[in-house]
């Protein structure tokens, strides 16, 4: 075996490296039904060149789950296209539970392109909804994953605003389970995103408009195009309405709920040669939101001479803005296939009280600013070895700069907590955080024969902000094609996830006593990083040409289990642990595609439990603190039972309808114990029909009329009680929309 001089020097380094943990293939919405370890490793990518770089045949449904065709022209498409399957053999997903949502299928749903991110994840099995757009997946919280073309973003603060927009998407993967080795920090996802590509899209764009209900406007364009060795992808888009968030009541209309969005996104690659590729992708979010308000609270502090306070008339608002650039160069070098990228990503967050309100409600009314700004290196190399082996392996660093600045209002206080004084007095606090992130990892893909492929290695994380952390997390799995149509799938990884860079120290707490701000239970304030065993076996298996079910089970045995919750007014997340925690679940999943019809089904269980909080307890009530100190908790966020599905169906080429639906059997409230009851299960049903008109003088036209919540069915996400829940929410009311849209 011979190595590159750069592979070599890479591959010393890495003494501490990672596995390939193999699980099988659980179905997308609108796949094929080819389920071997080859095909599953090219679902995720974009569309494969064919033979020639002009057979329109080569699609992205024919080629989700093939073998790529061999090249045979090196024009510009075709070489984009060769190389992004390099670019895809650097992350292949076998072993892992992977779900594939192709842009076909999110045109599918209900809304479309409009579909809100997290409103896609959701047609995955195991994703449960929260609120304020938050999802859970296998029972973790949040600790999520993005990739954008096998490049690893950080994440935003905590909030509310979807950062990404699903215009961009040509297909995005659903990773969970045993994951390999090259995936860690976030590890109960990982959202792999093929982004559309001019090279593939060809020179053109679109300008639509969606609109309706709760005063919902969303206008966007995307343009696009290649020329020479250069080809790019842009799209933007505006949203405003009067839901920006979960109303805290079950009325039809929030009070004071609208919101402001602006999203846009960039990708241009030129073409160095046939064999390297200089990418530059960027991104730009910017969510202003209004916090809607519960009417009929009573105040519980006096404000000066002002003892009462209408709580429909709270002016509390929040801001979120995230940016993100990367230059990533990708290629080929002898036989070893790479891509090495930096990037930056800022995230903020601004939350501004009712001074008032907020007082005589909260007896704090705090301006929260928070900001991170994250600096990355991610370097990945595949190299082919033996006869039957393949080597994987690279490098991952984060240097994250954060801080946080409250400026607040408060009362005095005497021991007990009870207000003396109905002059407020003002306290600065702030955070200065420094943290940095080391990965490096290894890991060998063994086919040992036609039908059996073994992956194993090892991953090194060290983890410094509030202390240091490191861990060598072993990973080894197994694929078995048992027949053409079966493959079963077994994995074990181990799993180091640090804590988010947001923190309260000891510092800041102190700094309330005597007021009535203050906490009681001091305890550790520093956050740990969470540790885990991770067991997965499944089958997936294809029934004639039009059928496939996936069936999976999963067990997680964990230590420092990290949990969030929100404790304070501002809809800002803060990190906790428990001593122990352990998760357990089964997902079964069908897929159906014949003709003009394509359907699919999840069903997931799952429980979430936890015992013994042991950081973050100034949030804790010290009789819940006890009781969970000696006994197991569901997570506020464990929900028993979640289900989705949908069906589409071509009437005609130019005609659609099709419907989808939500089920959840509720998230966790206080009952007797803290987290003791399931809220009631809820069902959302959505309906949506599409035309496409042709007009001699203007062209295609393409229109979608979509009903969300068909049956107007009431339902509530959270009561406002439970660890770590700060207000009641409920889900989206009935709404009408419409979506005009011009291509050229």
């Amino acid at each position: 075996m011979k190595l590159s001089p750069l592979a070599l020097g890479l591959s010393l380094a890495l003494y501490a490296a990672s596995s390939y943990a193999a699980t099988g293939t659980t179905p997308a919405p609108v796949i094929s039904s080819d389920t071997s370890p080859a095909s599953a490793s090219s679902a995720a990518t974009a569309q494969q060149p064919a033979d020639n770089a002009t057979d329109d045949s080569a699609n992205a449904d024919d080629s989700r789950n093939r073998r790529p065709a061999k090249v045979k022209q090196l024009g510009t498409v075709s070489v984009t296209a060769a190389l992004d399957q390099a670019r895809n053999s650097l992350s292949p997903d076998t072993g892992s539970s992977s779900y594939v949502i192709t842009s076909q299928d999110i045109q599918a749903l209900p809304l479309g392109d409009a579909t809100p991110m997290n409103q896609v994840l959701l047609q995955a099995p195991g994703v449960v909804q929260d609120s304020y757009g938050q999802l859970h997946v296998r029972g973790d919280h949040a600790n999520l994953q993005y990739r954008i073309d096998g490049v690893y973003l950080p994440e935003s603060i905590a909030g509310f605003g979807q950062t990404l927009d699903p215009r961009t998407i040509q297909s995005v993967t659903l990773l969970d389970g045993a994951l390999p080795a090259q995936y860690g920090e976030r590890t109960a996802a990982v959202v792999d995103i093929t982004t559309k590509s001019g090279a593939d899209l060809g020179n053109g764009g679109s300008v639509g408009i969606t609109g309706g209900s709760f005063g919902t406007v969303n206008p966007y364009a995307s343009y696009w195009g290649h020329t020479g060795n250069w080809s790019y992808f842009f799209t933007a888009n505006y949203l405003e309405n009067n839901v920006g968030i979960e109303n805290p009541t079950a009325s039809r209309d929030p009070i004071h709920d609208h919101t402001n969005q602006v999203k846009a996104f960039g990708d241009v690659s030129y073409l160095i040669n046939n064999d390297t590729r200089l990418s530059f992708m960027f991104g730009s979010t910017d969510n202003r939101f209004q916090i809607p308000n519960n009417p009929g609270l009573t105040p519980q502090f006096g404000y000066l001479d002002i003892t009462n306070f209408n709580s429909a008339d709270l002016n509390e608002r929040q801001d979120e803005e995230t940016r993100f650039g990367v230059l990533a160069l990708q290629g080929k070098f002898g036989n070893t296939n790479y891509q090495v990228s930096v990037g930056q990503r800022y995230s903020g967050l601004q939350y501004y009280p009712d001074e008032i309100g907020d007082l005589m409600f909260n007896g704090v009314a705090g301006q929260i600013n928070q900001g991170d700004r994250a600096s990355t290196l991610q370097a990945d190399f595949s190299m082919p070895w033996a006869t039957d082996h393949t080597l994987r392996y690279g490098l991952y660093g984060e240097f994250d700069r954060a801080y946080t600045n409250n400026y607040s209002d408060t009362f005095p206080a005497n021991a007990e907590g009870q207000q003396t004084s109905t002059t407020p007095i003002s306290i600065f606090t702030g955070d200065r955080i420094l943290a940095r992130t080391m990965a490096a990892y290894v890991q060998d893909e063994w086919q040992i024969s036609d039908n059996w492929t073994l992956n194993y290695g090892l991953r090194g994380d060290r983890y410094e902000a509030f202390r240091e952390e490191s861990q060598l997390s072993p990973r080894v799995g197994v694929v078995w094609q048992a027949t053409d149509s079966t493959t079963v799938h077994a994995g074990y990884s181990r799993y180091f996830t640090p804590p988010q860079t947001e923190l309260i120290s000891t510092e800041n707490i102190e700094a309330f006593a005597d007021t009535t701000n203050a906490v009681k239970n001091y305890g550790n304030n520093t956050p740990l990083a969470e540790r885990s065993n991770y067991y997965d076996i499944g089958v997936s298996q294809n029934l004639g040409s039009h059928w496939t079910l996936g069936l999976d089970n999963y067990y997680r045995d964990v230590s420092r289990l990290q949990d969030e919750g929100q404790f304070g007014t501002a809809l800002i997340y803060s990190t906790f642990n428990y001593k122990y925690g352990k998760v357990r679940g089964n997902e079964f999943s069908a897929t159906y595609k014949n003709g003009p019809v394509s359907a699919y089904f999840n069903f997931a269980f799952s429980r979430a439990m936890g015992k013994d909080v042991i950081t973050s307890q100034y949030n804790f009530p010290a009789e819940e603190l006890a009781y969970i100190a000696d006994n197991w908790i569901h997570l506020d966020h464990d929900q028993k039972y979640t289900s989705s599905g949908g069906i589409d169906y071509a009437i005609t080429d130019n005609t659609k309808v099709g419907t989808d639906y939500l089920f959840g059997s509720g998230l966790r409230e206080d009952g007797l114990t803290p987290n003791g009851v399931s809220l009631p299960d809820y069902f959302q049903m959505n309906l949506s029909v599409s035309h496409d008109f042709n007009f001699d003088s203007f062209g295609a036209l393409h229109t979608k009329l979509a009903l969300i919540n068909a049956l107007d069915r009431v339902y509530e996400l959270r009561s406002g009680t439970g660890v770590g829940v700060g207000a009641p929410q409920y889900g989206p009311r009935r709404g009408l929309y419409l979506t005009l849209q011009k291509d050229f």
